[in-house]
């Protein structure tokens, strides 16, 4: 899913970088308020998690690619789409600037598609669906949020005139709605095994939740 460079023109990559900035500043806020020594350590692993997960990457017609995202996983845990788009970001940041996966006038892009709009869908399909139980809301989530970002991807890269909206909508949407029936069991696993082991590190999500409204 990550745009490379040359993708977006310039103009347009500089109004995504402005989006970006906005909400990382928020997130940064959120993270003042609502990060203590039991959630640090936490943010962390999962961004190293995440890290390693996007480094598996599908090769896509017309030259972006197909992965995992971990954006609905870091907001449901932490119970704030704030939070995914701290962790997207840092995990964007040092891909672009370190190891070159994405391109670093997309940057602002890629932060807006995998943290934003994956963190933010991720997050409210989860509370709007948990009714249904815990798992599938879970695994719902994940699909929604990695399959929306994807299809956000194919509308930039079409408006972008890159390539076709047809054949973009084709290509992200069809092989991340097969990549997020993985994520979405990954994330439902990786939930379930936290719980398990750290219940506790679930009540700073139901505290944020609490502390947002």
């Amino acid at each position: 899913m990550h745009i490379p460079d040359g993708f977006i023109p310039l103009w347009q990559c500089a109004i995504y970088y402005i989006i970006s900035i906005v909400a990382l500043y928020f997130a940064l806020n959120w993270a003042r308020k609502n990060m203590d020594e039991r959630s640090i350590p936490l943010l962390a692993v999962l961004s190293a998690g995440i890290f390693a997960i996007q480094a598996m990457n599908i090769p896509i017609p017309w030259g972006t690619s197909g992965h995992m995202v971990g954006a609905a996983l870091v907001a449901i845990i932490f119970g704030s789409p704030w939070a995914a788009v701290l962790v997207l970001s840092i995990v964007l940041v040092l891909q672009g600037f370190i190891f070159g996966d994405g391109g670093l006038t997309a940057l602002g892009v890629n932060i807006f598609n995998m943290g934003v709009i994956g963190g933010f869908v991720g997050f409210y399909t989860y509370k709007s669906v948990k009714n249904v139980g815990k798992v599938p809301a879970v695994f719902i989530a994940a699909w929604a949020s990695i399959f929306l970002a994807a299809v956000a991807a194919a509308f930039e890269m079409a408006i972008a005139g890159t390539f076709p909206l047809d054949l973009g909508l084709y290509f992200m949407g069809l092989y991340h709605a097969v990549i997020g029936l993985i994520e979405g069991a990954i994330t439902v696993v990786a939930i379930l095994a936290i719980q398990s082991v750290r219940p506790d590190l679930f009540s700073l999500g139901e505290k944020n939740e609490v502390n947002a409204k």
